[in-house]
């Protein structure tokens, strides 16, 4: 369980988070919505601890994450960032063994290489594993950063922007694999989206922020509402129900 308490962080004077109490239970997919801005990423630095609050506290299955060991948070709970600045003439199994780095320190051992073995087919990147990160396509060394991550093997796994540059057929792909990832390797996935009809599809449950506060943490069908969207984004919005979940309709 993810416990945040009273959680403010500034940058420069400008307030991005203000008092943020949220509880997040494990399992399944929390996805994190709002407007450009409204404090998404920096709440996800916070509970990795790229990042420390000014004030309040965070707690991952009752570790203070502040507090707790960088090896020990580690191995509880990992984050794919949407700047990735690896050297491209990386080897994709070379990319996904630094997720075991928590754990032998850069001396791999067989169970080591089980674990990439793992990643890599359940990311489908088995025969692409000796491949440069620069020939891949975008939606390739997406998935090899997801499968560093998963490499990791922490209960939590914090997502920014994972679909980010990718086009529609690779977007889908991506969220099919994080729902695997919850549901076959029973992780909890936190991710910031800014499609919210992704959200609404894929998730169970929807956080919204806005001027870093807390606009609402329900079901998709609860958090996905023309007054709530309205609110959220200041644009109008209809929904409709799509294929047994609540779709959005912003285009005007």
């Amino acid at each position: 369980m993810i416990e945040i308490s009273n959680v403010s962080k500034s940058y420069q004077g400008k307030t991005v988070l203000h008092l943020l109490n949220l509880t997040l239970k494990p399992g399944g997919i929390i996805s994190i919505v709002g407007p450009n801005g409204a404090g998404k990423s920096t709440l996800l630095s916070l509970l990795s601890r790229l990042e420390n609050p000014d004030s309040g506290q965070i707690l991952i299955d009752g570790l203070d994450v502040q507090l707790t060991p960088s090896d020990v948070l580690a191995t509880r709970v990992s984050i794919l960032r949407q700047d990735n600045h690896l050297v491209s003439r990386l080897r994709v199994r070379d990319l996904v063994a630094f997720g075991r780095y928590p754990y032998c320190k850069g001396r791999l051992t067989t169970q080591d290489a089980a674990k990439i073995d793992d990643a890599l087919h359940f990311l489908d990147l088995h025969e692409l594993q000796d491949r440069f990160l620069d020939e891949l396509s975008g939606g390739q060394r997406q998935r090899a950063f997801v499968a560093m991550v998963i490499c990791q093997a922490t209960d939590y796994v914090l997502l920014d922007e994972p679909l980010n540059n990718l086009d529609m057929q690779h977007s889908v792909a991506m969220m099919q694999l994080i729902r695997r990832l919850a549901d076959e390797l029973n992780r909890t996935i936190v991710l910031v989206i800014h499609d919210i009809n992704f959200a609404a599809a894929y998730s169970d449950s929807i956080v919204a922020l806005k001027d870093g506060q807390l606009v609402g943490h329900d079901s998709p069908a609860a958090m996905v509402q023309p007054a709530t969207l309205e609110h959220i984004f200041n644009t109008p919005v209809r929904v409709i129900e799509q294929a047994s979940h609540p779709l959005a309709v912003y285009y005007r």
